[in-house]
């Protein structure tokens, strides 16, 4: 049952990626498809950064 479940996390984690980023590179070199790769996985980790609850402990 891990396996299923951690193809699904990937999947899903592709098609947000599609989604807001979109499905296709723009670049057509390598350096610029690394960077291009690591400004959208930044974007994304900030977005979910940002979504994710912080708690503070109340004294």
């Amino acid at each position: 049952m891990q396996h299923a479940d951690a193809r699904a996390k990937a999947e899903a984690a592709i098609a947000r990626y599609k989604q807001v980023i979109g499905d296709r590179l723009r670049t057509h070199s390598d350096d610029g498809r690394r960077t291009e790769l690591m400004i959208a996985a930044n974007l994304l980790n900030r977005m979910f950064g940002l979504a994710r609850s912080s708690y503070v402990r109340a004294s």
